[in-house]
């Protein structure tokens, strides 16, 4: 398992519910706190390493030892309030930061890795995180958020990326596009 950077396929896959819990899905989302700890992370998205589910994790903190792991599992946000301004990256656009506008403040309904069901009230990093990741899971990046003048500031950025997928392509590094989606589909028939 391994973070995956954009544009692979399936940074755009809109991922499917999860219907099953099993001690698979605990040990691969301890394998994704290792994965957003050693990226210098703060919220790692299932599709973000390559898995066709709405799950995503967060620790506030992003250190092994501090804050609190959370696991959001089948993510639903309403009540959107507010708008605020502030910059985001993201693990699989590594080193590149640019200015997002989200709302200030969401609810969101989950399920926790134990099936039990996660109401909360969020605002600030919080909210942020959470919007950013469930993005992820909706096929979206933070870079489809941006401004006409924030997009012509990551345009080379995001070429350089392209660049670099095509050439670990060609060398046979990372799958095509059909067989991506056929290992998808496969996935999704597992949990999903």
């Amino acid at each position: 398992m391994q973070v995956i950077r954009y544009p692979h396929p399936t940074l755009r896959h809109a991922s499917k519910p999860l219907k099953r819990i099993d001690d698979e899905l605990h040990t691969i989302v301890r394998r994704m706190f290792e994965l957003m700890y050693e990226h210098k992370g703060v919220g790692l998205a299932a599709n973000q390493v390559d898995l066709p589910y709405r799950l995503f994790i967060v620790n506030l903190k992003g250190k092994l030892g501090e804050g609190e792991e959370l696991v959001f599992i089948n993510p639903v946000l309403s009540r959107p309030r507010g708008l605020a301004e502030s910059e985001e990256g993201c693990l699989s656009l590594p080193e590149l930061y640019a200015q997002v506008k989200r709302a200030e403040k969401i609810t969101l309904d989950a399920f926790n890795l134990q099936g039990q069901t996660v109401h909360l009230e969020l605002d600030g990093l919080f909210a942020r995180v959470v919007q950013h990741e469930t993005d992820h899971i909706d096929g979206k990046l933070f870079i489809d958020r941006l401004s006409t003048t924030g997009e012509l500031e990551v345009r080379e950025a995001l070429r350089r990326f392209e660049e670099d997928f095509a050439a670990r392509r060609e060398h046979g590094d990372i799958p095509g596009d059909a067989e991506i989606a056929a290992r998808l589909a496969e996935l999704e028939k597992l949990r999903a």
